[in-house]
């Protein structure tokens, strides 16, 4: 099935909205993580993945606002994921956003080590850890989602683009066949 841009957009804005809900729930998801690492003796180190978190809803939740924040930043991934693959599905072998969807398709792998990764300004989700969590445990993930949705953004932004420039040509393809054919001549 042949998915639209305005589906592709349409459903980037409905993850935009989830992302909201988990924003305004960042403290609550981090206490989830915290709780959850504890339980899992795994203290020393950070969150480095998407497959870490995985396992400590699957095996290490106890209660059932944690189970139910971790599940949302996990399907909010998972959702990203699949919205990256149709993107990449729509996409000819020249466009300029290919590049962009792969990179986030790899930020979004359950194994990808997500420790260095930081957003940037104007993301403030990193203002609402403290130092301590920031740099070392959970700076990376909760980094993640707003980095993929800048990056979906830049995608679409350049699909379309590359679409009106397409549109563009082809008129211009059109008007200059025309131009070309020879005229026709009234038999006489």
């Amino acid at each position: 099935m042949a998915h639209t841009m305005n589906e592709a957009k349409q459903t980037l804005k409905t993850l935009e909205q989830r992302y909201r809900l988990l924003q305004q729930q960042q403290t609550t998801f981090i206490h989830a993580l915290e709780r959850t690492r504890v339980n899992a003796n795994d203290r020393v180190k950070g969150v480095r993945n998407l497959q870490q978190v995985r396992n400590y809803l699957d095996n290490y939740c106890n209660n059932s606002t944690d189970k139910r924040i971790l599940s949302h930043f996990l399907d909010t991934c998972t959702q990203l994921a699949n919205l990256c693959v149709m993107l990449a599905a729509m996409q000819s072998e020249t466009s300029s956003a290919r590049g962009i969807t792969e990179e986030t398709t790899n930020l979004l792998r359950a194994t990808n080590n997500l420790s260095a990764l930081r957003a940037k300004y104007p993301h403030d989700v990193l203002n609402h850890l403290s130092c301590d969590e920031a740099k070392n445990f959970y700076g990376g993930v909760v980094s993640l989602i707003p980095i993929v949705l800048d990056n979906i953004r830049e995608a679409v932004s350049r699909m379309e683009s590359s679409q009106q420039q397409s549109c563009i040509m082809g008129t211009r393809d059109a008007a200059g066949q025309i131009n070309r054919r020879p005229s026709a001549t009234k038999p006489g």
